[in-house]
């Protein structure tokens, strides 16, 4: 049940579920401070879910007329072959391969058990909302890009972050087009766009800070590092939508990004520059002859742990799909000093870092960002994402249960064979869905213990109200989706040795786009110690997307995790009113 639903006023709190909190702590004056007032937060412990609805009338496309992408130069231009109608629409990706319309972003309160019932809804500051004008802060997401706005706590657990676009809503090809001052002439897509990465508190207050990189693609996740007195966000995302030679901005500004959070009002801040790379990976690294520059480091996954900061590529034909981290630990020879043959553990030693790579710009072009800091995490796949055997895993989200026990959403391949009832490509998997690894610490090697996918149903098409059903003419295959894989992810582990998990869906369907496919968010509890699959685990579904709705990031509510005496200290903070550290 939907118990509230709110719309944010511009820099406002956005949240009408009212509490009184009343705060009591000693200051360094000695003296008691007492503060008691009724203010609007999140709760915490439990689950937001960021998700986007699709809000384009037909009219913006007009099949047989509209050329694609808009504003195409003669020779990269090719015609709609469908009106903006949901999600009939989405047919033009297969014409147009940088297809996508941006949309409103919402994100959801939920309770985490059992029901999973929403306690309020926020709309992230967009075009169609009254007030909002082109220099008023506003953000959107790629209706149909399946990667984005994924949702990660701070690293004081005092907000979340995600990313997505500086655009009104309803326009054409935003998630494939330059940034401002990165621009790619080979790009068909001719639009620039700002990246945006936006973090809310517990107070509902929005903040955005926009980036020139992943020009030509889509930021996907975010992280903002504020503890210890730092003060900078970690992103991944893939750059790149021309032809090589890309230029040094394309290179420079994918992977994993480091850059500085703003305070000030979209508008108000000045040109972001050029890209700050934190991590750089090339395949050189595994001793396999270079691939396409830049393109090593499409990454999507993202979470920080024990000090290091791991990331997942599971997409695109170059590279390696595996789990990476960024070692900080130095070099050895010119290569990272925790894996110089490519693969290896974090120095226990390691320290986040707070600036990017110093890079040799006069090699771009031939080595892409180099030196390169990062390793492939010693057990997981190091073979190419080309090859064929072994068959190659898609990882996405990723969650440290403790430091021995790691769990991987895999996406799954993405195979639409159907055969009259039944994705068999999609059902046939093994290692789709929620997979556990666990570390020797002996040899300090990760081995995947088991894959987690009872209940997941994978490659078995379910119904959507309101949702077409049937064949795809566009494609000759049923719209009904069936689930695929895993993406996005979070966990608690709990007082009985269990770790309880939530994951968004991917899919497999007939639909021009499966990143339009309305989509799950579902849940499993596993227990922590076991090592060989344990029975009568299921994935329990909380929610199916409606049409015209796409689920994409879950985690905790800011707050969850701090102690008693960390909240009160954070509250006060809010307040403006900070205990020096010691």
């Amino acid at each position: 049940m939907i118990v509230k639903e709110t719309r944010p006023l511009r820099g406002r709190s956005l949240f009408n579920t009212r509490f009184a909190v009343a705060l009591l702590a000693t200051t360094a004056l000695g003296g008691t401070l007492a503060y008691a007032d009724e203010i609007t937060f999140f709760a915490p412990g439990h689950l937001l879910l960021s998700r986007s609805v699709y809000d384009s009338p037909a009219n913006i496309i007009t099949p047989g007329v509209t050329q694609l992408p808009p504003g195409c130069t003669p020779g990269n231009c090719v015609t709609a072959t469908a009106d903006g109608t949901y999600p009939t629409v989405f047919n033009n990706a297969i014409v147009d391969g940088s297809f996508g319309i941006t949309a409103p972003i919402l994100i959801d309160e939920m309770l985490p058990f059992p029901s999973g019932d929403v306690v309020q809804t926020v709309h992230v500051p967009n075009s169609t909302e009254r007030g909002v004008k082109t220099d008023t802060d506003q953000m959107v997401a790629s209706f149909s890009s399946k990667s984005e706005i994924g949702l990660n706590l701070a690293l004081d657990r005092n907000s979340v972050s995600f990313m997505g676009y500086l655009s009104p809503v309803s326009a054409i090809d935003v998630s494939n087009s330059n940034t401002p001052d990165v621009v790619d002439p080979t790009n068909p897509v001719p639009a620039t766009d700002f990246r945006v990465i936006a973090s809310v508190d517990r107070f509902g207050q929005f903040r955005f800070t926009k980036t020139n990189a992943y020009s030509g693609n889509n930021g996907r996740a975010a992280i903002l590092n504020n503890a210890n007195g730092a003060n900078v966000y970690y992103t991944t995302g893939n750059a790149g939508n021309g032809s090589n030679p890309q230029p040094n901005g394309v290179i420079v500004g994918a992977g994993a990004q480091i850059m500085t959070p703003s305070k000030l009002a979209l508008s108000q801040q000045m040109d972001p520059g050029q890209p700050t790379p934190v991590g750089s990976f090339s395949v050189t690294e595994l001793g396999d002859k270079a691939d396409k520059v830049g393109k090593d480091t499409n990454f999507r996954g993202l979470t920080v742990f024990n000090n290091v900061i791991y990331v997942t590529k599971g997409s695109g034909g170059n590279g390696v799909n595996t789990v990476y981290f960024i070692d900080t630990s130095g070099s050895v020879n010119g290569k990272p000093a925790a894996c110089p043959t490519g693969s290896g553990v974090p120095n226990p030693a390691a320290t986040l870092p707070t600036t990017g790579i110093a890079f040799n710009a006069a090699n771009l072009q031939t080595q892409g960002v180099a030196p390169y800091n990062m390793c492939v995490l010693s057990g997981f796949p190091t073979s190419l994402a080309k090859a064929t055997t072994p068959v190659p895993m898609f990882p996405f989200g990723v969650f440290f249960a403790n430091a021995t026990t790691l769990y991987v959403a895999d996406e799954g391949n993405g195979d639409t064979t159907f055969n009259g009832t039944t994705f068999t490509g999609a059902a046939a998997q093994t290692t789709a869905g929620l997979q556990k690894w666990v570390l020797n610490t002996t040899t300090k090697t990760w081995s995947l213990a088991y894959t987690l996918q009872a209940g997941l149903n994978l490659g078995v098409p379910y119904t959507v109200k309101n949702y077409p059903t049937g064949i795809n003419a566009a494609t000759n295959l049923p719209w009904a989706p069936a689930t695929d894989g895993l993406r996005n992810l979070t966990g608690r582990v709990n007082r009985d040795g269990t770790v309880s998990i939530w994951a968004i869906t991917s899919t497999v369907s007939g639909g021009g786009d499966q990143g339009a496919d309305p989509n799950r968010l579902v849940s499993i509890t596993d227990k922590v110690a076991a090592t060989t699959l344990p029975a009568h685990e299921s994935f329990s579904t909380v929610r199916t997307a409606k049409s015209g709705e796409v689920l994409r990031g879950i985690s905790f509510t800011p707050g969850t995790g701090l102690t008693h005496g960390q909240e009160i200290s954070s509250l006060l903070c809010d307040f403006g009113i900070c205990r020096k550290q010691p």
